[in-house]
C-alpha cells in the first residue's frame, strides 16, 4: 500500500515540476530562446466587434527540440484602441488543460500574445522594444509579468486565399498567475495610488518614467493590474506599445500632462517619503549596467540598426536624469503627483 501511495505522490511531483520550476515559473518561460511556432486565421473575424467570450478555434503549432508539435487553441482580440487601429490586434489565447497537459504550455490557461500592430518596415522592431521592456522590469521588481519571445509563422486566411507573413511576437503569463507566484490574488476594483505598497509603488513609477509611459493608470487599472500579497497592493504594469521607447508611428500624445511627444517624459507617480524615493533611485542606478546589457544583448535582432540605437539612446537619456541631482529634483521630486 506503501508503495502505491509513494508511486501516487512521485507521479503527481513530476507532473507539477514539469509545469514549473522553483521560482513558479512554467516551463514555457523558462526559456530565453524565442519559440517558433505558427498560426493560421482570418485576420477579418479575429476583428469583429464581439463579447469577450467570443474566440476563434484553431491550433498552434510549436517546434520543440526539432519536433513541430500542435496544441487547441482558443483565441479572441484584445484592446480597443489596437483593434480598431491595428491589422494585426493582439490576441488573448485560451487554451484548455486538457489541451496544454503535458505541453510546453502546461500551467498556462490563459495568455497574451502581443503581435505587431502596422504592416510597415520597422512593425518587428517594435515588437523587440516592447518586449525588452518587459525584460527591463524584470531586473527592478520580482513582481513581474514573465514574456517570451515567439518567431511566428503566420498564415491569414483571406477569402479563399491565404497570404504568408513572417512576425515577430510575444507571449505575457496571465495576472492570475503571478499573483499565485506569490501566493496573492489580482484586486479588480478601484484604489487610490497612495494606498499601494509605497516602494514597490515608486519603483512602478520610475519603470514607466524610463519608458515614457503616459498611458497608464495603477487607480483605474488601465493597462495595470494590482495584487494584493502579503497584505500589501502592489501595481504592476503592462501594455507598453504607446511608450517613447517604443515610440510606434500610430501613438497618441496626451496633450493635457504638457508633454507633445510621446518621448517627452513625465513623471506620473504621487509625493513619497524622500528616503524610498532616494532608496529607488539607488535601486536604478546600480541596476544601470543590467538594463543597457538587456538592450545591447538584443541588438542583433533588430532589423534597422537605427531603430535599435534610438531604443539605446533613448534609455541612457533616463539616466541622465537619474544621475544629475538638479534634473531628478526637477522631473521626478518636484514633478511628483498630489492628486
Amino acid at each position: 500500500m506503501n508503495k502505491q501511495v509513494n508511486l501516487i505522490l512521485l507521479l503527481f511531483i513530476s507532473i507539477f515540476s514539469y509545469a514549473q520550476n522553483a521560482d513558479g515559473y512554467t516551463l514555457l518561460f523558462q526559456n530565453e530562446e524565442p519559440l517558433k511556432i505558427k498560426l493560421k486565421y482570418s485576420n477579418k473575424e479575429m476583428n469583429k466587434k464581439t463579447n469577450d467570450s467570443t474566440f476563434i478555434e484553431t491550433q498552434l503549432s510549436y517546434e520543440q527540440e526539432g519536433v513541430w508539435k500542435d496544441v487547441d487553441v482558443r483565441l479572441r482580440a484584445r484592446g480597443n484602441f489596437r483593434r480598431n487601429t491595428c491589422y494585426w490586434p493582439p490576441v488573448r489565447v485560451k487554451i484548455k488543460k486538457s489541451a496544454a497537459k503535458g505541453t510546453i504550455f502546461q500551467g498556462n490557461k490563459s495568455l497574451k500574445l502581443v503581435l505587431p500592430c502596422m504592416i510597415e518596415s520597422d512593425k518587428n522592431d517594435n515588437i523587440m522594444k516592447e518586449y525588452m521592456a518587459y525584460k527591463l522590469y524584470e531586473q527592478i521588481s520580482p513582481y513581474h509579468f514573465n514574456a517570451r519571445r515567439v518567431d511566428i509563422d503566420f498564415t491569414e486566411i483571406k477569402g479563399r486565399k491565404e497570404k504568408k507573413h513572417q512576425l515577430k511576437g510575444f507571449l505575457i503569463e496571465d495576472d492570475d498567475i503571478v499573483a499565485d507566484r506569490f501566493e496573492g490574488r489580482v484586486v479588480d476594483r478601484f484604489i487610490h495610488p497612495l494606498a499601494m505598497d509605497a516602494e514597490t509603488s515608486v519603483q512602478n513609477a520610475f519603470f514607466n518614467f524610463l519608458i515614457g509611459n503616459t498611458d497608464i493608470s495603477v487607480a483605474y487599472q488601465h493597462n495595470a493590474k494590482l495584487l494584493y500579497i502579503g497584505k500589501r497592493l502592489i501595481p504592476l504594469s503592462y501594455d507598453f506599445d504607446m511608450t517613447g521607447f517604443v515610440n510606434p508611428s500610430y501613438a497618441t500624445v496626451n496633450e493635457t500632462l504638457g508633454i507633445k511627444s510621446v518621448r517627452d517624459r513625465k513623471y506620473r507617480g504621487f509625493k513619497r517619503d524622500g528616503s524610498i524615493i532616494e532608496t529607488v533611485r539607488q535601486l536604478y542606478i546600480s541596476k544601470k549596467p543590467d538594463l543597457i546589457s538587456i538592450v545591447e544583448s538584443h541588438a542583433s535582432q533588430f532589423d534597422n540598426e537605427r531603430e535599435y540605437k534610438e531604443t539605446y539612446k533613448f534609455l541612457n537619456s533616463f539616466y541622465e536624469v537619474l544621475e544629475n541631482d538638479k534634473e531628478f529634483k526637477s522631473q521626478i521630486v518636484d514633478a511628483a503627483r498630489t492628486k
